[in-house]
């Protein structure tokens, strides 16, 4: 299991950063992601596993005006 967002989140397998976020309707071009308090370059996301215990945080950017 994984904290995402404050939120825990089971895992049947681990999975990439990218895929997890994608999975949770997210565009990875839209956001920024920390990983355990680090935060993770979208050039790494497909390189990232995330594991059981790990803490997720995705923030998006909104636009205005």
């Amino acid at each position: 299991m994984i904290q995402l967002n404050g939120k825990e989140v089971e895992l049947e397998k681990p999975i990439t950063l990218d895929k997890l976020v994608m999975q949770q309707g997210y565009v990875i071009t839209q956001i920024a992601v920390e990983k355990n308090g680090e935060i993770i370059p979208k050039s790494t996301c497909g390189e990232e596993v995330v594991r059981d215990g790990d803490v997720i945080e995705v923030v998006t950017f909104v636009g205005g005006g």
